[in-house]
């Protein structure tokens, strides 16, 4: 059974975005480029400041 604000929040349109607590708990990456995903799969990398 899914929690609301643990296993996944509602967005502005209403739809289901898991959070990375429920990656976790499923144990595994989907590589479907989840918003919240905690392996960072397909997620642009930050650039540095050269200072």
């Amino acid at each position: 059974m899914l929690v609301e604000n643990i296993d996944y929040t509602l967005d502005e349109y209403g739809n289901l975005v898991f959070t990375a607590t429920y990656h976790l708990k499923r144990g595994y990456c989907c590589k479907n480029r989840c918003k919240n995903c905690p392996w960072k799969y397909g997620q642009r990398k930050k650039k540095r400041n050269a200072n």
